[in-house]
């Protein structure tokens, strides 16, 4: 299972049957993914270069999901500056307006940003 299948699924899990172990172990790979990214990422605009690209498309939205379970470290600046300029391309920023309506069904929409459900929450 793929730290992000295994996260969702535990959400949906009942109480008593949750998995510690495999959240744990879920969180640490995204940890250690954003760290990866977050190296490659130093001295780059983007993923594959200076332009936005299919690659930018393809990381838009695992990365807006991972970092609603495991936000990114605050030594993770490369990533956290991608992604706030992954999230403010309007090929971007169009599909999460129009995403909007549905993310109170999304599991894990304990760790969206308000102003995901509410742009007037920007801050």
């Amino acid at each position: 299972m793929t730290p992000m299948q295994a996260l969702t699924a535990d959400l949906l899990r009942v109480p008593g049957e949750r998995d510690a172990v495999g959240v744990a172990q879920a969180r640490d790979r995204l940890a250690s993914a954003y760290a990866f990214i977050d190296r490659h990422l130093d001295g780059r605009t983007w993923v594959a270069g200076d332009a936005f690209s299919m690659a930018d498309c393809a990381a838009a939205p695992a990365l807006f999901y991972a970092v609603t379970y495991v936000p990114l470290a605050p030594q993770q600046t490369h990533l956290a500056a991608y992604f706030e300029r992954l999230i403010a391309h309007p090929a971007v920023a169009l599909v999460i307006d129009r995403a909007r309506p549905w993310f109170k069904y999304y599991p894990g929409r304990a760790g969206l940003a308000p102003h995901f459900f509410d742009p007037a929450n920007a801050s």
